[in-house]
């Protein structure tokens, strides 16, 4: 049986996705202490995956989900109602001050508009807490330099999930590049090819946003002040500059 200790360092040495600042495992929290879990936001991506997959490993790995934080009001219902049902009472945060200020949570996944995850990253280790954040860290390179920089200055962990990346076909083409069999690769070219009208399109959700009911300026963040627009907070992927486009959706899976 994997020991949670061996699934850090794996997770870390690139295993399953990227990770800064791993500097000594001796200080992670000991094999038979329960790891405090904290959510930051309830996205699709996080209903649709990440609560799988961790309560997949929450039992083996002595994980607990203890809290949460999303600036829109309806889907911290929707999470109350869901782990409810599973048993599981999590304290709700507005914001990602409430969550941290409660210093109840020893890490965090964030899964927040992509835009955001490098300074959610930021806010996460320099409240103390380790983090698993969701692809793609950065959209800007100004973003993913600070929030490099704080899980410097930490030490604290960090992983950058990412899909596939962990699959054997895709470590095996490492491992065979590397060998030098190919000889020396002078020139890459990669292509993705995607026609998929109303991609990234939310048409159902978008009415149920209302300003009342979500934190605009912190949804902002560094961006430059705008009037609140619920496509722009739900479909952030199709503006900038909330998204890059294609190389901030796209890049990320070459």
């Amino acid at each position: 049986m994997t020991t949670r200790r061996e699934f850090f360092q794996k997770a870390a040495l690139g295993t399953a996705g990227l990770a800064f600042g791993a500097k000594s495992y001796s200080r992670i929290i000991g094999a038979n202490d329960r790891v405090r879990v904290g959510i930051v936001g309830y996205s699709d991506r996080f209903r649709g995956s990440l609560h799988q997959c961790f309560m997949s490993l929450s039992k083996e790995m002595n994980f607990e989900l203890t809290a949460l934080s999303d600036i829109w009001k309806l889907r911290r219902e929707d999470a109350d109602r869901f782990y409810k049902n599973l048993g599981i009472n999590l304290r709700l945060a507005r914001n990602n001050e409430e969550l941290y200020n409660a210093k109840d949570v020893d890490a965090v996944i964030i899964s927040t508009a992509d835009f955001q995850h490098a300074l959610h990253t930021k806010e996460a280790v320099e409240a103390g807490c380790d983090a698993y954040v969701e692809k793609p860290f950065a959209e800007t390179m100004a973003d993913a330099r600070i929030a490099r920089k704080a899980v410097e200055d930490t030490g604290k962990i960090v992983q950058i999930g990412s899909q596939r990346r962990s699959a054997g076909n895709y470590i095996a083409a490492d491992e065979y590049i590397k060998s030098g069999k190919f000889g020396r690769i002078v020139m890459v070219e990669m292509t993705w090819n995607v026609n998929q009208p109303g991609r990234w399109r939310r048409p159902n959700v978008v009415p149920l946003l209302k300003a009342s009911d979500t934190d605009w300026k912190r949804y902002q963040m560094n961006r430059p002040p705008a009037d609140f627009d619920p496509r722009k907070y739900l479909e952030f992927r199709l503006f900038w500059p909330y998204s890059s486009g294609i190389p901030g959706q796209w890049m990320a899976h070459q």
